[in-house]
């Protein structure tokens, strides 16, 4: 579709909903104020229209809005239908006004059929069957008591509360118990008129030969589902400010009061510790702010799964865009808070070893991002999510080689495997290496020889200077891959094995069918007597 088809498309829509005055509004979020929860309701519907579907089911949709908002969000339903789409919508304690705007009326109760036909149609044969709306009452609010059996449980705690009396009354629900009156109902409406009517009208659909319906997905290519969504998702992450930017903020913070504490560290006898708990400090502590964004990740988690249902791009194309759309501003945030530090503690000079810092200060953060990615595919409470993101950079860092030596750490399993997966152990030997490597230190004693970078590396911080550093950059970069790869098997986990094996439970939990012993009471099976009063025996 040419660009200017698709603009027209949206703009088309945008009036079709009655949103030209909030065009260029935001949605909002927490800190930022957006549109109303009507119009935020109609942006949704809206968005389903771009596709235009013949078919639109709605769950609810004047859910949380006031009178006022859940009629427009109805009357432009009600538009819709005329324009030749079918709209189907479950609707919750709709107002009469709002009410009145639904051609056709479907009452179920436990599965049964209750009432199909026009909803002005639905009184009157209500009123045939014996249970007429009273004058005052909201029709939609009659026709929920008449077939809701929660009322026998209420009606039921009351009475047994003594807390309350019912006074007797020429209402007909009153005099029969709500699964009586729905058997009623049942019964009279497969013998009325709108009954053989709906069946009529459903043979004479199905008579009708149309078109088979392709459920393909998007018809966009991989490439334009990849450009568009990172350019939205990069969007998105510029205009929140909690997503990078305060993050950003916190960065240069941290690291302007670690180079106060570190200020011009030097070559003394103790700056060989200092670099040391400078480096863990930057490649530990601070790499572990970036599980700060995981709320924001679990947000665009969930706008993915609408979307994904939908079919509008695929798993590959989401991953790829979500990590091309950060790239700038990790490299932003790690760009001036690495620079901060460096210059400000003084670390080894040269451009090279500059460079190596603000790299492996970048693979380090993205690394992290990477892996609460894949925490979020799988974990949807952002508190779960940290605490558990939390709980393994901790066991990463302690394994890291600061805390306890390298060849200290116990082989099984701390060593072999998990010091080589933590990419807190990389991160360090790198960096100690780039930063001490080449330098010469004062001794404890003044009379004694100075101290060389290498001998440090080797036999007291226990580092493998066989080995380059820019090979423990290279594992750290192959991590973020590593990562991402198991952030799109996780979400394909999900969509593919999850839901079957969510069904052959429930099929095996059916198939026994254990009686459940020792329930506890309840009004479940409570059946209220028409006929006995409170102090009746």
């Amino acid at each position: 579709m040419p660009r200017e088809d698709k603009r027209a498309l949206v703009e088309g829509t945008i009036v079709e909903m009655g949103l030209q005055d909030c065009a260029d509004t935001v949605i909002g979020n927490w800190h930022l104020r957006g549109v109303s929860g009507g119009e935020k309701r109609r942006v949704s519907i809206a968005l389903e229209l771009l596709m235009r579907p013949r078919l639109l089911f709605l769950d609810e949709p004047t859910s949380g809005l006031d009178s006022s908002s859940a009629f427009f969000v109805t009357q432009t339903l009600r538009g819709l239908a005329r324009d030749g789409r079918t709209v189907i919508a479950s609707i919750h304690q709709p107002s009469s006004e709002v009410f009145e705007l639904f051609d056709m009326l479907f009452l179920l109760s436990g599965g049964k059929t209750v009432y199909f036909g026009q909803a002005s149609q639905a009184c009157e044969f209500f009123a045939q069957v014996g249970f007429p709306c009273p004058p005052l009452r909201n029709p939609s609010d009659h026709f929920l008591r008449c077939v809701n059996s929660d009322f026998d449980k209420v009606k039921a705690t009351l009475k047994g509360s003594m807390k309350a009396r019912i006074e007797r009354s020429d209402d007909p629900l009153d005099k029969i118990t709500t699964s009586e009156a729905i058997r009623k109902l049942v019964s009279s409406y497969n013998r009325s008129q709108y009954y053989y009517a709906a069946r009529e009208k459903v043979n004479d659909i199905a008579r009708i030969k149309g078109t088979v319906l392709d459920s393909s997905g998007s018809q966009a290519s991989f490439l334009m589902q990849a450009c568009t969504l990172t350019r939205r998702s990069f969007i998105n992450m510029s205009r929140d400010f909690g997503y990078y930017w305060l993050r950003l903020l916190i960065y240069l913070l941290v690291t302007v009061c670690i180079g106060t504490i570190y200020l011009d560290v030097g070559t003394k006898y103790t700056s060989i510790l200092a670099r040391a708990a400078c480096a863990a400090f930057v490649f530990g502590f601070v790499t572990f702010m970036s599980i700060g964004g995981f709320p924001s990740f679990v947000e665009e988690m969930k706008v993915f799964q609408r979307e994904r249902l939908n079919g509008h791009y695929g798993v590959a194309a989401f991953v790829i865009a979500n990590t091309l759309s950060a790239l700038p501003f990790l490299i932003l945030i790690c760009f001036l808070s690495g620079t901060v530090c460096y210059f400000m503690v003084r670390l080894h000079p040269g451009f090279s070893h500059y460079i190596f810092f603000v790299l492996n200060l970048y693979a380090s953060v993205t690394v992290v991002e990477s892996l609460m990615m894949a925490i979020a595919s799988v974990i949807p409470n952002f508190l779960m999510g940290i605490i558990i993101g939390a709980g393994i950079q901790g066991i990463f860092m302690l394994v890291s080689g600061y805390f306890r030596l390298p060849y200290d750490i116990p082989k099984v399993f701390w060593r072999y495997p998990m010091q080589y997966i933590s990419f807190h152990y990389w991160a360090l030997q790198g960096q100690c290496q780039n930063d001490m490597d080449g330098l010469v230190f004062d001794n404890q004693y003044p009379d004694q020889p100075k101290i060389p970078g290498d001998f440090i590396l080797k036999y007291i911080f226990q580092i493998n200077v066989n080995r380059s550093k820019w090979i423990d950059l290279s594992v750290i970069f192959s991590m973020i891959f590593i990562y991402r790869l198991l952030f799109f098997i996780m979400i394909k986990v999900n969509e593919d094995v999850l839901p079957w094996v969510r069904g052959y439970i429930a099929r095996k939990r059916l198939q026994k069918k254990v009686p459940a012993i020792g329930k506890t009471p309840s009004l479940r099976g409570y059946v209220v007597d028409p006929e006995l009063g409170p102090n009746d025996s």
